[in-house]
């Protein structure tokens, strides 16, 4: 039996939301939520970078929110 949690980008979407923090840069927040929804995770970076620049670095106090809160 595969383990879901293990998807990687690209792969069949997670089920339930995990960190990863062995692909991940700094918390493993992007590289889970990429994980996540089955998409590359350079893609939520980029993301997280425009987001951060548009809405004046509240994005960031979101980023951090979900690496101390999620697993």
């Amino acid at each position: 039996m595969s383990d879901l949690r293990q998807s990687g980008p690209g792969g069949p979407p997670s089920k339930s939301f995990r960190l990863d923090r062995q692909s991940g840069k700094l918390m493993g927040v992007c590289a889970g939520i990429a994980n996540y929804f089955g998409i590359d995770v350079m893609l939520v970076r980029l993301g997280f970078v425009l987001a951060t620049l548009v809405g004046f670095g509240s994005p960031i106090l979101i980023y951090l929110a979900i690496g101390l809160i999620a697993d």
